[in-house]
């Protein structure tokens, strides 16, 4: 046990330590020095970062009796999970200050879910992964309810109920696939399947394996919970929701359907079917918002679907494709709720008619916001483009039959376009009340890097390509 965790659970093991730290300090210092709260995350998260390189990927490695493994594709997700936690904690500065007794509890809520997500991109077997997903999920109803308002606790309790109905999902159908092979472990599923021709228990099975986990995607049918969420929640926690969570689920429905589920024929069109009534309900709802946060939970919703759909169509081609629109999502993500962190941190509404005239007096933070805007709905010299034409080619290499899928998808993604320059015309318009905004250098720095990237991959994606194409051919 000793070997597996010097192998494996170095960089989990500074996350334990940091949370620990933590909870001693939410008890033993005053509130006054709640300044130290983003400092002890901020050093816990660079040792896990560096301690990656300690790691064993090369050859694949199995450890706890198999129920946990570490390779390429568990450390390019730890990384980036460990990034996002990273930009997360530095633009929470003004949150913490609002809930200045609360700080050293938020952020030990917030290393936790971080570990949550890094365990579940390495579960190797059912009961892990499912005690990981509870490990990620709880934090995260505290930490939307920590800004105490009615809404961020009416938000948390419509993610709690998405969460326990979406956990009762997944354990349905994986006590199914349980009585069909008598493996827990993933690996002894997926050779005891191999072996049995596929019945329609195992496809039942394994589509509410699948929902269970897609529920907290904000997939159709469970995505009405999203709007509500993320109107609730403080914009440093919107930025947390929308990529952390988003990455580790991602991360482990991937390796699903290239191992345990990949026999159920039936699944793809389950997935296909419910990613693009996801992808019109998302788009349409938002088209008749002028609310930033409306806007930008159909955004995640719409994105998630692409994603999903994508992931379905099992290839080692569309894999590399989900882990590059990952990276550059996440990314433009943490890139636009920065912008929006320094807007709620002014005492600015997110109304679309509130962004009238901003970059006349702050030209540099709005340009940083549209370049991240603009990604998202998939303009060229941005990363954005180029996860969309590396999604469309994905898809259109998957076969005639998903043809149809690929033109619905395509006439959606252009209607997208609607909303997204909603968000970003009145910007430059003329006003005579004109607003310079206050910010703290954290957020400033991480709009400007995230923004900066996104531009970098967008105009030389080719060696995070050949990355995402190596750990797709190596899972």
């Amino acid at each position: 046990m000793i070997n597996d965790f010097f192998n494996i659970l170095i960089p989990q093991g500074f996350l334990g330590i940091f949370i620990i730290i933590q909870l001693l300090c939410s008890m033993l210092l005053s509130p006054k020095r709640y300044k130290h709260a983003r400092l002890i995350s901020l050093v816990g998260i660079s040792l896990s970062i560096f301690s990656l390189s300690t790691v064993q990927v090369e050859p694949q490695y199995f450890g706890f009796r198999n129920a946990l493994m570490s390779d390429n594709y568990t450390l390019l997700f730890h990384f980036i999970i460990l990034l996002c936690g990273f930009f997360v904690v530095l633009i929470s500065g003004n949150h913490v200050k609002s809930i200045r007794c609360q700080s050293f509890s938020f952020h030990a809520l917030l290393l936790t879910a971080i570990l949550g997500a890094m365990s579940i991109v390495s579960a190797n077997d059912i009961l892990t992964l499912f005690v990981s997903l509870e490990l990620l999920s709880f934090p995260t109803y505290f930490i939307i309810a920590s800004d105490r308002t009615y809404k961020s606790k009416e938000a948390a309790f419509k993610y709690l109920i998405t969460g326990a109905v979406s956990s009762g999902i997944f354990l349905f159908g994986a006590s199914y696939l349980y009585g069909l092979t008598g493996c827990i472990n993933l690996t002894e599923i997926y050779e005891a399947i191999s072996e049995q021709n596929p019945t329609f228990l195992y496809s039942m099975s394994c589509v509410l394996i699948v929902i269970g986990l897609i529920a907290k995607l904000a997939i159709f049918p469970f995505a009405n919970w999203v709007i509500d969420v993320y109107k609730g929640c403080e914009t440093s926690v919107l930025a947390y929701l929308s990529t952390i969570p988003k990455l580790a689920l991602f991360a482990i429905i991937c390796r699903l359907l290239v191992f345990p589920l990949s026999n159920s024929f039936e699944l793809v069109f389950v997935i296909g079917i419910l990613s693009l009534m996801t992808a019109f309900w998302a788009n349409t709802l938002a088209i008749r918002s002028d609310d930033i946060k409306t806007i930008l939970a159909c955004s995640a919703a719409a994105n998630a679907s692409y994603i999903m759909l994508t992931a379905g169509l099992v290839s080692v081609y569309n894999l590399s494709t989900v882990i590059f629109y990952l990276i550059a999502y996440v990314l433009i993500n943490i890139s636009v709720f920065s912008f929006l962190n320094i807007l709620e941190s002014n005492k600015i509404y997110l109304s679309v008619n509130n962004l009238t005239g901003l970059g006349l007096k702050n030209f540099g933070l709005a340009i940083a916001y549209i370049i991240a805007v603009i990604a998202l709905a998939g303009f060229p010299v941005t990363s954005g483009f180029i996860a969309k034409i590396y999604l469309f080619s994905a898809i259109a290499h998957s076969g005639l039959i998903f043809i149809p899928f690929l033109i619905i998808l395509l006439i959606l993604t252009v209607v997208a376009l609607f909303y997204y320059l909603k968000l970003i015309r009145p910007i430059f318009e003329h006003t005579d009340n004109a607003i310079k905004l206050k910010y703290l250098f954290s957020q400033k720095f991480v709009l400007y890097v995230t923004a900066i990237v996104t531009v970098l991959i967008g105009v030389y994606p080719q060696k995070l390509i050949e990355l995402c194409r190596f750990i797709a051919y190596n899972i």
